[in-house]
């Protein structure tokens, strides 16, 4: 039984990284305005951007590919609820199946949790509690790569890499969503590190990210960076340089200032360089990329002539290709008093790595003074040099509880504390 059940897997996973790759080509394709290549067929025989820089003379390295997300949701029964271990006192339950490549996460004023997509759906969810059951809607599909969302005053912003689009009064109107309203149409629209986090910040404007269209180049000025803008689109300007491909990132609770995931280059090495938590403290702030990383090596290609000393370093090095995405910082009362305003971030586990790590969420905890530590909080998905899921987001809900969104099972999960 163990064997064909390992048979299984394989035949799934293989299954799986041709629909991911197909749906990249797409999504690639669309972006250059070309049509998509048929899945019977080979993609465009340029090399894909994640494989860019990979060595050619290591035969490990050249079996690595984006790890896909299966491409139809795991069944509630048969997440690994029982792989995953959590502090003494916590407790971890399925919150929501059928929630097709489950990543981004915000809730409504009404309850409603909102839920983005990536790669393989293309969609927009809205998941309503129907007697303690969980009914998920689909508002928007067809989308291009939608996975950065916001709820702002019964409105729902959706991100791609082309734009930024508005459903107003979407609570009200779930069944019938209305057309969106376009709030700014002139992001570049790449592929890589295309996709989007966006939040609303302290002072009331949206913060969006442009990620460098690259594993490693000098992109021009309108890349590896964090923009705001007022909630209308006007007024864009540039608050944080030198970033790479942030997919989440949060503003401390009592200082207001932003602390951001970073996720760095690929195809250096296996251990380096590590992935970045940076804290900002004033706005026009680098942190490094292209030039140097992890906040003391110079990049081989493009740190020649650059001193690391000055730019921004990390607050917290996250571990070689952990894949940082979402974080927040905890607000709630219902976990004990040492996680207040502690980050719980998600790494979603290293691709380009022989060996698998992470897929987890820390606990990150800062004093102070601004200094950060990190703690295991949420682990046990990686067995075999496999991935059992990848947390993408975290969502502290009003009751104080966690959800955690795993897009490699299509699922959220409820984490919740009691002595």
């Amino acid at each position: 039984m163990k064997a064909m059940s390992s048979r299984l897997r394989t035949a799934a996973g293989a299954a799986a990284t041709g629909l991911f790759l197909t749906h990249l080509g797409f999504a690639i394709a669309q972006d250059k305005g070309k049509p998509a290549p048929a899945p019977a067929k080979p993609a465009a025989e340029e090399e894909p951007f994640w494989a860019i820089g990979r060595p050619k003379s290591n035969a490990d390295a050249m079996k690595m590919a984006p790890v896909p997300a299966f491409p139809v949701p795991t069944p509630a029964d048969k997440l690994p609820i029982s792989k995953i271990k959590l502090p003494p006192g916590f407790k971890i339950e399925v919150w929501a199946s059928d929630v097709l490549d489950a990543r981004g996460m915000r809730q409504g004023d009404k309850g409603t949790v909102f839920v983005s997509s990536l790669f393989v759906a293309g969609k927009i969810y809205a998941i309503v509690d129907k007697g303690g059951k969980r009914e998920v809607k689909t508002i928007a599909e067809k989308l291009f790569l939608p996975n950065g969302i916001e709820f702002h005053k019964g409105s729902l912003y959706v991100a791609t890499p082309k734009d930024i689009t508005r459903y107003d009064d979407i609570e009200a109107k779930l069944d019938s969503p209305p057309k969106p309203a376009m709030v700014y149409d002139k992001l570049p629209g790449d592929v890589p590190h295309g996709w989007k986090f966006i939040k609303i910040g302290p002072d009331g404007k949206l913060y969006f990210p442009v990620g460098a269209p690259c594993n490693i180049c000098d992109p021009s000025d309108k890349y590896a960076q964090i923009f705001r803008m007022n909630l209308d689109g006007t007024g864009v300007e540039s608050v944080v340089k030198g970033m790479r491909n942030t997919v989440g990132f949060d503003w401390h609770p009592k200082t207001k200032e932003l602390w951001f995931g970073d996720n760095q280059r690929d195809w250096l090495s296996e251990d380096l360089p590590n992935d970045e938590l940076n804290h900002v403290t004033k706005s026009g702030q680098h942190f490094g990329y292209p030039y140097c990383h992890q906040g003391d090596f110079a990049d081989p290609q493009f740190g020649w002539g650059k001193n690391c000393k000055d730019y921004v370093k990390p607050a917290l090095l996250l571990g070689p290709h952990a894949a940082p995405l979402g974080m927040r910082f905890y607000t709630g009362k219902m976990f004990p008093a040492k996680y207040q305003n502690a980050i719980f971030l998600t790494r979603h586990g290293p691709w380009n790595r022989t060996q698998k790590y992470a897929a987890d969420v820390v606990a990150v905890f800062i004093d102070a003074k601004g200094n950060a530590k990190m703690e295991p909080f949420l682990t046990g998905l990686v067995e075999n040099n496999q991935y059992l899921g990848r947390p993408a987001d975290v969502l502290v809900m009003k009751d104080g509880s966690l959800l955690v969104s795993d897009d490699h099972n299509g699922a959220i999960y409820r984490v919740s504390y009691g002595k």
